[in-house]
């Protein structure tokens, strides 16, 4: 990449979170040279990256165990790949939720438009969800993926049902009438004027966070009955569940995390073609707030976590196997579940 603090990449990070963030970020992650350019336009390329590097810091804000483990990489000379961000969506039995497009709708009026395609759908049966992949068309090595799952509000039991509805049932749409406007544009194929493309990245970013009020306890608590993903998602809401690295070894990366006594999940999932392997940190705990008998209370609660994936070679392409597995992401989810 070409001087770093001159190129729309930089730039657009920058003007949300200032040059030094923006350095920061940059300096953590293995970036495409295809980025080093400064032009008056942002492709749908350069906005994808700057999205994802933005998501990727406000994980690192939130995750201590998997900034610990990034400042480990950065110390020892080496960088983050950063292979896909994890989210989370609710899907009523129908229409949409609140304000905000039901399930993965809301993300395909994003993701679609910045350059990504529907790769699969995964389901996950134990989990009474369903997973997404979204890679993206001009650089799928390069420009991290998305894997956003749905939670089916129709599988579970009444009382359930109503505890969603009264959590997430007026949840807000945190795109307005710009953000719409320049995805239209990428849509399109157009590449657009780096000002307006600033201008909307925050509302973009912020569609990555927790679209409703805080919830009752008691509805917490009912979700939590039957569904440690419905609850996540009830106090974290679309934020990134866990942002994944790609390593080169995760079996040996695992042994060396817990030998230097780092919370790492017991087992590495392997998928059934044997060409991808995942494990994770456990989720770090975070306070949220809990409506209760008039007043407001506090509870630790699962935050996100940082996870880390090989993926070999696909024989048949010659490219890296970029595909998931149901029974990993089912594994994986559980990350979640310790408090």
């Amino acid at each position: 990449m070409t001087d770093a603090h001159a190129n729309n990449l930089h730039r657009l990070i920058a003007a949300c979170v200032g040059a030094d963030r923006a350095r920061a970020l940059l300096e953590m992650l293995r970036i495409d040279p295809a980025f080093g350019e400064a032009r008056p336009t942002v492709s749908r390329a350069e906005m994808a990256m700057a999205l994802n590097a933005l998501l990727f810091g406000d994980l690192l804000e939130r995750v201590p165990s998997g900034a610990a483990y990034v400042h480990r990489v950065i110390d020892a000379g080496g960088r983050i790949a950063f292979d896909h961000g994890a989210l989370r969506t609710i899907r009523f039995p129908s229409g949409p939720t609140g304000a905000l497009p039901g399930g993965i709708d809301a993300f395909t009026r994003i993701l679609a438009p910045l350059g990504y395609a529907h790769a699969r759908a995964y389901p996950l049966p134990a989990l009474r969800m369903t997973g997404h992949a979204w890679c993206h068309r001009d650089l799928p090595e390069a420009i991290p993926q998305f894997f956003v799952s749905e939670l089916h509000v129709d599988r579970f039991s009444e009382g359930f049902q109503q505890s969603a509805a009264r959590v997430f049932g007026a949840s807000r749409d945190p795109l307005d009438g710009a953000a719409l406007e320049v995805l239209a544009a990428f849509e399109g194929g157009a590449q657009v004027p780096f000002a307006l493309a600033v201008s909307v990245l925050p509302t973009l970013a912020a569609a990555f966070d927790r679209q409703h009020e805080p919830c009752a306890l008691a509805d917490y608590e009912a979700l939590l009955s039957e569904s440690a993903e419905a609850a996540w998602i009830a106090t974290e809401g679309n934020a990134f569940n866990h942002a994944t690295d790609r390593v080169a070894d995760v079996d040996a990366l695992s042994a060396e995390l817990r030998a230097a006594g780092m919370p790492i999940k017991d087992k590495v999932e392997l998928s059934a073609g044997g060409r991808v392997r995942q494990t994770a940190l456990r989720a770090d705990p975070v306070l949220r707030r809990f409506r209760h008998e008039g007043d407001m209370v506090s509870r630790s609660v699962p935050g996100s976590f940082y996870e880390f994936i090989t993926r070999d070679v696909d024989p048949a392409t010659g490219s890296l196997d970029l595909a998931f597995d149901s029974s990993n992401a089912q594994g994986i989810f559980a990350m979640t579940k310790a408090a």
